[in-house]
């Protein structure tokens, strides 16, 4: 009976589809994660049988067989990008000790140029100038305001797709309420509750970013906009708040419960596969640990290879002194100095090897997409957090009580090999994630069944203005009742200057008749 419900639900919800609709999507990172992360929703919209066409720098090599599927590949944006973060001189690791507003600052002037990048191309112009039609744009969300620009171009209502949880990129375009007494900034190393003092920091970078975006992102991105883009609307702000729905790449499994209007959905988790097979040599290795598996991931951008040798070294050490194997993302051929225990490889299907049993720890950045894999597979981590969201998310394995948290720049012998040792030796590590892991399964419809049914009812519905709140078309003021305000507080302070207004004529009159009294019975 429990199979029932869901089959059923599937059965009803695929009955209320849309017959092979139009739909363009938009990948506007050279990231491989965040390829990763889009691709799996525009190949399932294939799948079901949509004619997809997907802006990206990467390009599907194995297109889905249903339906149509075709890439406008921004070739060379990789490269360019690459050009631009050297030119920053930037180390990616370095960037553990960035203050959060430096990062905000860089974001803001090193991602608009990402999003003209693309809109140049002459691939992408030669769709923008093709005069074709689509039923929907599906935008990743991700400093890229200028690109949605794209779905009044074309005559689309605009979805966009957050690779992560609410924040102050996303909240404002619909008007939920972002409040940063106890919602922490993405980019900020905070857990909830926070102390006062963090709750002070985080309210000025909530300003600060709010400010930011009004007075020169938008500005920037509105300059792009009308320049590559004809059919642009009259300003960007027409299009920024007219989202139809915002995918969340988040759950109450992974990330802390906010609130959310209605056209905010959860899909978290969506890009998530059943395991597969693995290759013979990772197989044999998995298989042949008795006393288990370490998985060791940095993610898709940052390089074990490009460790500082002092963490290198220590990590090296570490791992020979243990009794179980290691399994680590190594971006080189070889590794100098490994230990017999230490398999390597450029790359690896991660997802694959947390689902196997012998894998007893993940060493991880702390990214979202490992967050959600690890949560998934039901495997403690250790991480090690260095930019963006990552020290938000180990926060929250802290305190979800499924991982520990190791500053990078903490990382010495002793203090991994402590770290690694808790996880291993505490059985309330594994319990907790495998709590979470029970609470992130246990949905009525899987989340990427849950996006495609949303994407196609803002299609059956022109968009879903109906899901759109009030909030967006209130002025700022308005927004925090600052006319209400002021009103009660001049009514209150004209109220209170007539009562003292009026005490003082009282006793002005009362001094007056004492006077007079006081003057006639000397008279007499």
């Amino acid at each position: 009976m429990k199979t029932t419900v869901p089959l059923l639900l599937l059965v009803l919800i695929s009955s209320y589809g849309v017959n092979s609709a139009k739909i363009l999507g938009v990948m506007p990172v050279t990231g491989r994660s965040h390829y990763i992360l889009v691709s799996t929703l525009m190949r399932a919209l294939a799948e079901k049988g949509h004619d997809v066409t997907v802006i990206s720098c990467w390009g599907e090599k194995n297109p889905p067989k249903n339906g149509t599927y075709r890439d406008i590949v921004v070739t060379g944006a990789f490269e360019e990008m690459q050009k631009l973060m050297s030119g920053a001189d930037m180390n990616l690791f370095d960037m553990d000790s960035q203050n959060p507003l430096v990062g905000a600052i860089f974001m803001a002037t090193m991602f608009p140029a990402m999003t003209e990048i693309t809109l140049k191309h002459e691939n992408v112009q030669k769709l923008i100038n093709s005069g074709e039609k689509f039923d929907v744009v599906i935008v990743e969300q991700f400093a890229n305001d200028a690109q949605k620009g794209l779905s009044t171009h074309f005559g689309a209502p605009l979805v966009s797709l957050s690779g992560v949880g609410a924040n102050y990129w996303a909240n404002a375009l619909v008007g939920n309420p972002s409040p940063p007494s106890y919602i922490p900034d993405i980019m900020l190393d905070y857990s909830v509750p926070m102390a006062f003092c963090e709750r002070v920091v985080n309210s000025f970078v909530y300003v600060f970013n709010e400010l930011l975006h009004k007075f020169y992102i938008f500005r920037k991105h509105n300059e792009i906009m009308k320049k590559y883009i004809p059919n642009a609307p009259a300003h960007i702000s027409d299009v920024l708040y007219n989202n139809s729905i915002i995918l969340m790449n988040s759950h109450p499994s992974i990330n802390q419960p906010v609130p959310y209007v209605p056209s905010m959905v959860d899909i978290g988790g969506f890009h998530v596969k059943p395991p597969k097979k693995l290759p013979q040599d990772l197989q044999e290795f998995l298989d042949g640990a008795k006393d288990g598996v370490i998985y060791f991931s940095m993610g898709s951008n940052l390089k074990s290879a490009e460790l500082p040798n002092d963490k290198r070294d220590a990590i090296l050490k570490t791992f020979a002194k243990l009794k179980q194997k290691v399994l680590w993302k190594w971006e080189e051929e070889d590794l100098p100095g490994k230990s017999p225990n230490v398999k390597t490889a450029k790359w690896l299907p991660q997802q694959d090897i947390l689902a196997h049993p012998n894998v007893k720890l993940f060493i991880t950045h702390g990214g979202l997409l490992s967050t959600i894999e690890t949560i998934y597979h039901g495997v403690p981590i250790l991480a090690i957090p260095i930019f963006g969201d990552q020290k938000m998310n180990a926060r929250s394995a802290v305190k979800s009580g499924y991982g520990v948290y190791l500053a990078y720049s903490e990382i010495k012998e002793e203090t991994l090999t402590n770290s690694i040792n808790e996880v291993l030796n505490n059985q309330k590590y594994k319990d907790n994630v495998q709590k979470r892991s029970k609470l992130f399964h246990d949905r009525i419809v899987s989340p990427l069944d849950t996006a495609i049914y949303w994407i196609e009812y803002v299609i059956r519905h022109k968009g879903a203005p109906h899901l759109r709140v009030a909030a967006l078309d209130l002025p700022w003021y308005k927004y925090l009742l600052l006319d209400v305000i002021g009103v009660i507080a001049l009514v209150l302070l004209s109220s209170l200057l007539v009562f003292c207004y009026i005490v003082k004529l009282i006793a002005r009159k009362m001094c007056s008749k004492k006077t007079n009294k006081g003057k006639k019975s000397k008279k007499e």
